[in-house]
């Protein structure tokens, strides 16, 4: 009978949501959210609460649909990636004509008019392929570090349209890493807020545990959104490239270190939690700066610097709104399900990566066809 009243209370638990004042102290957060919490549910009952209506049902969908969002795109952008880049989709044959004939005329090698006549009555042989290589503009040329080879590993030089020899730039599709890294970073952090927030009232060991998995999923978002800006940026500046991709990785895994410290959940070191993730947000800044300073306004570059500009505004204006507690601060009781602080941050942090994974697709188009 007592094993029965046990299983009975737990129950009874479960179906009651209580208010701020009845929580166990390392669950009392937010004393402006004053209702409709769980405390201390089973796990299977903590699990089924995300199809029930509570305090957290709306920060749990916002990241789990977050993050199907980031895994549907991580499969998208993977399934896109082109095996080999035809450069000449870009190419004006028009201009490419007169600027390789005239470089013809003007060789030193070719002022034998008969060498000339020779070379043109055989287009399939490596000399002539040397010679309109070298008479390419130089966005064509195989000499631009484009390694434009063929399966046979010969360069394809035949344009049959306009009857005279030019480089197909065949070419290998850039390098992904930086940008699935941020991807990976994005699904890693939606994920783990999820979890946080469907599990974090379980025990007090539990939150323990979540919560640093959350900490650590805020800090590889943020440094990881900033590898595709750096790596792209830079890839043929070597000291810069090395010097941020290292600089913010550090950040972040001095971060997620501090996170570990029992006092970094607490309530009163809220101010410093948003002041460090800020601060890691803002050594961003100077990658972007300098990336604008090398490249000038390209059209490449004024497109990315937009996107990550606004990807600084949705991510800053969720800082502060997770600070300060607005809007629930000015109407306690008034946004214990909808509307609280920390749902728009959850809104604001996905509108923020996905800004940065437009960006992303920009730059990755971007260095496909323009290398060092």
């Amino acid at each position: 009978m007592e094993g029965k009243g046990k299983k009975l209370w737990r129950r009874m638990k479960c179906d009651q949501l209580i208010d701020y004042n009845s929580l166990p102290a390392y669950l009392k957060d937010n004393e402006f959210i004053l209702g409709y919490y769980r405390s201390e549910w089973p796990l299977k009952q903590l699990i089924l609460s995300i199809f029930h209506v509570h305090n957290e049902t709306i920060n749990i969908w916002t990241h789990l649909i977050g993050f199907l969002l980031f895994l549907f795109l991580t499969i998208h952008a993977a399934a896109k990636i082109p095996s080999t880049i035809d450069n000449l989709r870009r190419v004006d044959f028009s201009k490419i004509c007169e600027e390789v004939v005239n470089c013809l005329i003007s060789l030193p090698t070719m002022a034998d008019l008969s060498r000339l006549k020779d070379a043109l009555s055989s287009l399939s042989t490596w000399h002539i392929t040397q010679v309109i290589t070298k008479c390419l503009p130089h966005h064509l040329s195989s000499t631009n570090n484009f390694n434009a080879t063929t399966s046979d590993g010969s360069i394809s030089v035949i344009n049959h349209q306009s009857g005279i020899g030019s480089n197909v730039a065949m070419i290998q599709p850039i390098t992904r890493w930086p940008f699935f890294a941020f991807l990976g970073g994005a699904m890693f952090c939606l994920l783990n807020s999820t979890f946080c927030h469907l599990l974090g009232c379980h025990s007090e060991r539990l939150r323990y545990v979540v919560l640093r998995l959350d900490y650590a999923g805020i800090a590889v978002l943020i440094s990881t959104s900033f590898y595709p800006t750096v790596y792209y940026s830079f890839m043929c500046h070597p000291l810069p490239l090395y010097l941020y991709l290292s600089t913010i990785t550090s950040f972040g895994i001095i971060t997620i270190l501090l996170s570990l410290l029992p006092s970094f959940q607490k309530p009163s070191f809220r101010p410093f939690r948003t002041t460090l993730f800020i601060a890691m947000a803002v050594t961003g800044v100077a990658p972007i700066v300098h990336k604008v300073w090398v490249h000038g306004n390209q059209p490449v570059i004024i497109e990315t610097t937009k996107n990550e500009v606004m990807m600084g505004i949705f991510y800053g204006l969720g800082a502060i709104v997770y600070a300060t507690r607005i809007p629930e601060r000015w109407w306690p009781g008034k946004f214990d399900l909808v509307g609280s602080s920390h749902q728009l941050f959850h809104m604001l942090v996905i509108a923020g990566a996905y800004t940065h994974y437009r960006a992303g697709l920009i730059y990755v188009e971007w260095r496909d066809y323009e290398r060092c």
